[in-house]
């Protein structure tokens, strides 16, 4: 029974699927740990850049006496946060 289990072809097979199996992990790993970081990146975008950015385009349409837009309102709303 055991002789029958390791012969060349099963081993190779399950050698294989090990080694696919590894690769899936680390796939998964990474496009986790990617969507991650772009999510900390955008939030990051939207609640510490953007309204500096918009004070720096205002004050540059000031002083080309461009007129302008209201700037809009900028409300960051995380869905992940779970505590309320």
């Amino acid at each position: 029974m055991l002789a029958r289990l390791w012969n060349p072809t099963t081993v190779a097979v399950l050698g294989a699927t090990a080694v696919q199996l590894v690769l899936f992990l680390r796939w998964i790993y990474r496009r986790i740990r990617d969507d991650e970081i772009m999510r900390v990146f955008v939030a990051d975008m939207a609640t510490n850049h953007l309204p500096h950015i918009y004070d720096l385009l205002s004050r540059l349409c000031d002083e080309q006496r461009i007129e302008r837009p209201p700037s809009p309102s900028i409300r960051w709303i995380d869905w992940n946060d779970r505590t309320h």
